[in-house]
């Protein structure tokens, strides 16, 4: 497999924390010597990293932007989960409830990077997109993403609403967002399998999106704005069901614990 390039401070030191021998080399700005360099550099020799002083100019060739905060590495691919399929056999075997995130034409590269950077707080199992009409991972992605593009799967399948059927027939409910649904998110239970599907801000869910999905919500807006930014709409959604499996949690610990003690 090639390398790829990761820029920024977050993405490069995510990559350093979890993988640190995938990182071929890494290149600074000599022109900046500030405290967070230093502290960068200082992390970069502990892990043993290949270090190369760079200017601006060779910087924003490599990585394509000027927004790369001084810090461009190459790196090697992280292996994650080959398919949605190992990712639930292995949950399966862990945990058994799974957490998903459906992205319905999302293009904008920016809008993935921070989608992925709520999945990793939320604790999601995974991403999945169709191939059309959708973005890949790229440098931007995983500068925005804050290196969550080296922890959270992110699948890319060829028919999402095949996927989101055969996800179902695994007992995962896909729930799906709508302006026009006429429950809220806070009206049920995210504390088993789920998968949240959102669609695309403004357009929303394809038709055929929608008719998969066992049912829709939609998250109330008070305000003059119709809609939230999708990476806002997914954090929403992932940290109720967050909020929900946690609740859950405590209540089935705290019956344990009267049961102990009667």
């Amino acid at each position: 497999m090639s390398n790829k390039i990761l820029f920024g401070f977050h993405a490069v030191t995510v990559r350093l924390k979890t993988t640190p021998k995938s990182v071929v080399e890494i290149h600074v700005d000599t022109s900046r010597r500030d405290q967070r360099m230093r502290q960068f550099i200082e992390r970069c020799t502990v892990a043993g990293s290949k270090l190369i002083d760079s200017d601006d100019a060779r910087l924003q060739k490599m990585c394509g932007t000027h927004r790369h905060q001084g810090v461009v590495a190459r790196v090697e691919p992280v292996a994650l989960s080959r398919s949605i399929d190992d990712t639930l056999d292995e949950l399966d075997v862990i945990d058994g409830n799974p957490l998903l995130l459906v992205l319905d034409g999302i293009t904008d590269p920016h809008n993935l990077g921070a989608c992925l950077r709520v999945a990793d707080g939320a604790g999601a199992h995974a991403v999945i997109a169709p191939k059309d009409h959708a973005v890949g991972v790229n440098a931007t992605v995983a500068k925005v993403s804050s290196g969550a593009s080296d922890t959270v799967p992110y699948f890319m399948v060829t028919n999402l609403a095949r996927t989101l059927n055969e996800l179902k027939d695994r007992n995962i409910r896909v729930i799906g967002t709508s302006d026009t649904a006429t429950q809220s998110l806070y009206d049920i239970d995210l504390s088993g399998p789920v998968a949240l599907v959102l669609g695309a801000e403004g357009a929303g869910m394809r038709q055929l999106t929608t008719k998969t999905c066992d049912e829709l919500v939609s998250l109330p807006m008070l305000g003059a704005v119709e809609s939230l930014n999708v990476s806002v709409a997914s954090g929403v959604c992932l940290y109720e069901a967050l909020r929900q499996r946690r609740a859950k949690e405590g209540a089935s610990r705290s019956l344990l614990s009267d049961g102990a003690q009667a």
